[in-house]
């Protein structure tokens, strides 16, 4: 069965920094119209930094949208003009949290809400950890935090991290015997 459905026409609503905004008509398989709401985001990575003596380095920061703070990994947009999902991932962990990975693991890529947003989410575990100089972005005031690896999974199963990136990183890194 073929569940394809056909854009038709796009109206975009809304062109931001990191995402913009259409509503597409189209047609569904059995040839019916419908509105489809999208959210095209500039996509980014998530790194999971494990040291030598499985220490994750987290970040807590404010989260605008949800209005509370949130333990999470470092992640950061691809808003660097072309760059590569690795080269964002090495920016993004040395300007969070000042580390350097002498090996960075690909951990494959997510889709954080299919239903409405194009977001592509490209993981990775970072090993061989030197530590340097942070760099956050202006907008951007992190508290850096270590853990061990066992700790963060409790606290995941317990329901106390719902980011979803960390959670998905987590679940990555035991799968593939990080």
């Amino acid at each position: 069965m073929d569940f394809t459905e056909k854009k038709v026409k796009s109206d975009y609503k809304f062109h931001g920094k990191i995402m913009s905004v259409r509503v597409d008509d189209a047609l569904l398989p059995n040839g019916k119209p419908c509105k489809r709401e999208v959210c095209e985001h500039v996509g980014g990575v998530g790194i999971l930094p494990i040291d030598e003596n499985r220490i994750v380095t987290l970040v807590r920061q404010y989260r605008y949208p949800y209005e509370t703070t949130t333990l999470e990994i470092p992640a950061g947009k691809m808003d660097q003009g072309p760059e590569e999902a690795l080269e964002c991932g090495r920016r993004e962990l040395a300007e969070e949290t000042g580390l350097r990975a002498g090996q960075m693991i690909p951990m494959g890529e997510l889709w954080p809400s299919p239903g409405f947003m194009t977001e592509r989410l490209h993981l990775y575990c970072a090993k061989d950890l030197t530590q340097g100089e942070t760099h956050p972005d202006d907008d951007e005031f992190v508290e850096i935090v270590r853990m061990p690896f066992d700790e963060l999974c409790q606290r995941i199963a317990s329901g106390e991290i719902h980011d979803a990136k960390t959670v998905a990183a987590i679940g990555k890194a035991l799968i593939m015997g990080l």
